[in-house]
């Protein structure tokens, strides 16, 4: 079986049994199409994602850095699995690690707001507070519909260059 075929047939399969709430069953099939084809990123990506999805954060990362080290994703794939290993690197307490991952991810994709959320998460348990506020302040004047912080879109941008600023 090509990996075209693989793509459209076992991992499609294991993705809709993850996305239809069983994620073990998906689990133990993306395990074996990762040992099967082992630099294939896609297939490293779901490996990852099932994984995480089952609070095993530690056997995803492996799987999240395989896909990310290989070529073969596409940018939504990409913006997931930097997503994805950043906030897992966080959540093992590799803090720094995740720092410089999302870091890069916010660099590559500048526009998503998830990753720029997962970064200042991580630069908060960096105890770089004032870094993480100021990328939510700015994440928040830029993005919400609500029309009272849009009102003070441009005080919340300018007291998000300097927090300890009082006029």
């Amino acid at each position: 079986m090509d990996i075209h075929d693989v793509r459209n047939g076992p991992l499609a399969e294991a993705v809709a049994l993850r996305e239809g709430g069983r994620p073990e069953e998906a689990r133990e099939r993306l395990v074996a199409l990762a040992a099967r084809y082992p630099d294939d990123a896609e297939i490293a990506y779901q490996t990852a994602w099932a994984h995480d999805v089952l609070g095993l954060e530690s056997e995803a990362v492996p799987h999240y850095e395989r896909a990310l080290a290989g070529a073969g994703l596409g940018p939504e794939a990409r913006r997931g699995a930097l997503l994805g290993l950043g906030s897992t690197y966080r959540v093992l307490g590799r803090h720094e690690d995740a720092v410089t991952l999302l870091t890069g991810a916010v660099e590559e994709f500048p526009d998503e707001g998830s990753l720029r959320t997962f970064l200042a998460m991580a630069l908060y348990n960096t105890g770089r507070h004032h870094e993480s506020v100021r990328l939510l302040l700015r994440l928040l004047a830029t993005t919400s519909d609500d029309p009272s912080v849009q009102r003070y879109r441009r005080a919340i941008e300018h007291y998000a260059e300097d927090l300890d600023a009082t006029e």
